[in-house]
């Protein structure tokens, strides 16, 4: 169970409050509708490199967001002051900027059978407060760990912790309100590794959580940031081939936020997807599943509802390869002709379903080809499904990382990686709202020398 309110949990009936005085002031001013959401977070972020305190960071934010619906015409206005005056005046703004507005039919609220009508504990509180000195201590811990691996690791883009709460509330007036109090603990480290001729190369690591007991220690952090770096030393290039290629799960995730961006409400009522009108097509290699996980206990993507009020469910988007649904928020759905799927917002903990592999077994699976481990630039179009990035990584024969590799691009069209995926490892990386293992492709252009 989550922890007991305390310290900033406990403002939420105040902020539900604020959120109730705005909902009647648009009411008392004429609005046919409107929705309020009002936030209250802390934390403590700091930065060590080289032993020594760079940054030390403590926060205190707040704000409110306000939309007014008159008939079909829209407002909204935001503020940081939640006193009363303050929150009329807010309403006040959005109100006049509604009178100005051109009017939309797909604009309103969700429909009152769509709202949450429970609020599930999902465990997602759990305040961590360190002392100043006790959070310096860990973050050195941390980076000097990853200095004292190898006389190779010669410096140090340092260590960072943070420690973040936030308690957030979100009223309608179909009659919603409630509120959600939740964490975020994190800790990484970036290191430099320089190699007899002077050659150098940085890599990183880094944990977060919902609960500080849940990080990886500092130590292991610390360790395997050192670990990456020294294994990236003495890369060569690559000759123009193609190749099978294996996504590291870290950077394995990017190709599902790819394939969300294709199938948001936004990109496909403008026509820019490249799975425009691929509902109940087949559009992955038949043995993949996509599903979402709203429910997790601490998961980081997990909400009891979406910032609509809207509750999310547990649903397949993907099934043996075939889409089943799309990510929509209220107004895109209306602009489709379809229902919200509770995605204002984004998305809550999307899973890839794993195979049986591990990550050793997915290169013996993989032979010869290539394994990715970083990504560079944002060569992708979701128009169209063309992919084309630098990236860097090992060569692998015989299902053995032979020598690491840099200086490349590849690349490919998103339809036929989606469509030629071989396998995905149970090597889960479950550090954000994206849950997979890494991603073995069939064939790959592999852009070098």
């Amino acid at each position: 169970m989550s922890a007991p309110r305390d310290g900033i949990a406990q403002q939420g009936g105040r902020l539900k409050g604020v959120v109730q005085a705005a909902l009647e002031e648009a009411r008392r001013l004429g609005a046919s509708s409107a929705e309020a959401s009002a936030n209250l977070s802390q934390g403590l972020a700091l930065t060590v490199r080289l032993g020594e305190v760079e940054t030390v960071e403590h926060t205190r934010d707040q704000g409110l967001a306000v939309t007014v619906f008159f008939g079909q015409r829209t407002g909204s206005a935001s503020t940081s002051d939640l006193r009363p005056e303050a929150v009329r005046e807010s309403v006040r703004a959005a109100a006049s900027i509604a009178r100005f507005t051109a009017e939309d039919p797909y604009a309103g609220l969700p429909d009152l059978a769509a709202l949450a009508r429970e609020i599930p504990d999902l465990d997602l509180y759990h305040p961590w407060r360190p002392g100043t000195d006790e959070a310096i201590a860990r973050a050195v811990r941390c980076e000097d760990t990853a200095r004292a691996v190898d006389p190779r690791i010669s410096n140090s883009e340092g260590a960072s912790l943070s420690a973040y709460e936030a308690v957030e509330a979100y009223g309608n007036s179909l009659g919603f309100l409630a509120d959600t109090p939740y964490t975020r603990q994190s800790l990484s480290c970036a290191v430099i590794a320089e190699d007899a001729s002077g050659n150098m190369q940085r890599d990183y690591w880094y944990s977060t959580a919902r609960a500080v007991e849940d990080l990886e220690p500092e130590t292991v952090i610390g360790r395997r940031a050192a670990e990456r770096t020294l294994r990236r030393l003495n890369g060569r290039k690559l000759d123009t081939r193609k190749a099978a290629v294996l996504f590291e799960a870290p950077v394995a995730t990017s190709l599902l936020g790819h394939f969300i961006g294709a199938i948001r409400g936004a990109s496909l009522y403008r026509g820019a997807s490249f799975l425009l009108n691929q509902l109940g097509q087949p559009v992955f290699a038949p043995h993949v599943r996509i599903h979402e996980q709203p429910f997790l206990k601490r998961g980081l993507g997990s909400t009891p509802f979406d910032s609509e009020g809207v509750a999310p469910r547990n649903r397949d988007i993907v099934k043996d390869g075939v889409l089943q649904g799309y990510v929509l928020d209220t107004y895109s759905a209306r602009k489709l002709g379809m229902q919200t799927t509770g995605n204002s917002g984004g998305v809550h903990n999307l899973t890839l379903e794993s195979g049986a592999q591990d990550f050793d077994a997915l290169l013996r699976t993989l032979g010869t080809g290539l394994l990715v481990t970083e990504l560079i630039g944002f060569g992708v179009n979701t128009v169209t499904g063309d992919y084309s990035r630098g990236a860097a990584g090992f060569w692998v024969e015989n299902g053995v990382i032979a020598y690491p590799v840099e200086e490349i691009t590849i690349a490919g069209r998103l339809q036929d990686m989606f469509r030629h995926i071989v396998a995905v490892g149970r090597d889960i990386d479950t550090r954000g709202n994206i849950r997979c293992g890494s991603i073995l492709i069939e064939n790959m252009t592999i852009a070098g020398s």
